[in-house]
């Protein structure tokens, strides 16, 4: 089941939502459902990469910082 929520924004922010939702025939729910599904996926991957990071580290794969500038400086010469 759906909850209402609301929350205080600035009108600039309001009147550009409005007509981007009124270009693609939505409304304004349909666009603010869409953003926080995009923002919640965005963290929970942000996430999973860290907690993934985390456990490599406690399994002592990791990478020595002289040897990343090292591959930072090889790719950088091939640009």
């Amino acid at each position: 089941m759906d909850k209402t929520v609301s929350f205080r924004t600035n009108p600039k922010k309001v009147q550009a939502l409005d007509e981007l939702a009124s270009m693609q025939d939505r409304d304004r729910t349909y666009l603010l459902n869409e953003a926080i599904d995009h923002y919640l996926d965005l963290h929970r991957y942000h996430v999973g990469l860290i907690q993934e990071g985390i456990r490599q580290a406690d399994r002592g794969q990791i990478i020595d910082h002289s040897e990343v500038e090292k591959m930072v400086a090889k790719l950088r010469r091939k640009r």
